[in-house]
């Protein structure tokens, strides 16, 4: 990258699930993967589960067509520098950094992803809450449950696991203890292969009481994380399915409490199949990235642009 680059950032997190901000409006700023995971990594980066690349829907050639309901898009990636359909952290964090900006306030606003546009509602901090900033609920779309069956394993044992897709693939599975799950550095592994082709987000469940669950997971792209927001979901929707409750067929909204590493997440799916998800989302710094540190990580690539804090 060019000497003359100035990249503006800031980090957020979602019941600990983090993010590396990187505001640019204009679509101006080349990130290819090897920049991303840079930036990503922990040691030598500033760190991050993910990307948030926050752009004008306008200005994004994969968001063009939905900038007539959504004004920014958020092009995400992997802690691995991949691209990603989805992520309901993610787009919560996202939402309160268009918050913090000034480019929205409290109330409803609409956010582009690859998973299609997402509704978002960022509450007012109620009195006693502790917080500067209230809760953010994002409408994360219906569930798609593929038929067949997949499973997963770790070390010797294996579990049939619950195929869900929410803009992104998961296999979820229950299990007696979170600790069956190993260390989760490496990926588990799957089958079959076919019903993941692009990989797959995998999540260990227990139960915790009614309607109360707890889970690990392992993020495609970015190993064990603290939270996963599409993987709540995905969680909640497979937890209500294996206990009978089907919102369509009852007419009555599903909501379950999942529990992960990072916090603690709301999800509630309701007869029309919409699927709502609410938590915390907490922008914790921002400054500038320096260009010297740039071109030591992306030598020869070239982006003669400038990027101040927006």
């Amino acid at each position: 990258m060019s000497t003359r680059t100035r990249i503006a950032f800031l980090k957020g997190h979602g019941t600990e699930n983090d993010f590396v901000i990187i505001p640019d409006p204009d679509n101006a700023l080349d990130l290819p993967p090897a920049v991303v995971a840079a930036l990503c990594d922990r040691r030598a980066g500033i760190g991050g589960d993910g990307l948030l690349h926050v752009v004008r829907s306008a200005a994004h050639p994969e968001a063009r067509d939905m900038a007539g309901d959504a004004e920014w898009f958020m092009d995400y990636r992997n802690a691995d520098g991949s691209v990603a359909e989805m992520c309901g952290n993610g787009v919560r964090v996202f939402a309160r950094y268009l918050q913090h900006a000034g480019h929205v306030t409290e109330g409803d606003l609409a956010v582009a992803t690859r998973g299609g546009v997402k509704t978002v509602h960022i509450a007012k901090a109620g009195p006693g809450s502790g917080s500067a900033a209230g809760d953010v609920t994002v409408g994360m779309g219906r569930a798609g449950l593929p038929e067949g069956e997949v499973t997963v394993g770790v070390g010797e044992r294996n579990w049939p696991a619950r195929n869900v897709n929410m803009g992104n693939p998961h296999a979820v599975a229950f299990v007696a203890d979170l600790a069956h799950a190993g260390d989760l550095y490496s990926r588990p592994a799957f089958g079959p292969a076919t019903a993941y082709p692009d990989g797959v987000n995998i999540e260990f469940v227990v139960d915790r009481g009614p309607r109360h669950v707890a889970m690990r997971v392992h993020e495609r792209g970015s190993g064990e994380t603290r939270s996963c927001g599409t993987g709540a979901c995905a969680v909640a929707v497979a937890a209500a399915r294996r206990d009978g409750a089907d919102p369509a067929v009852t007419g009555t909204p599903v909501t379950y409490t999942v529990d992960v590493p990072g916090g603690t997440l709301v999800i509630t799916e309701r007869p029309d199949g919409e699927i709502e998800m609410t938590g915390p989302a907490v922008i914790v710094a921002e400054g500038e990235i320096r260009p010297e540190w740039l071109e030591t990580v992306a030598p020869a690539a070239d982006t003669p642009v400038e990027n101040v804090n927006q």
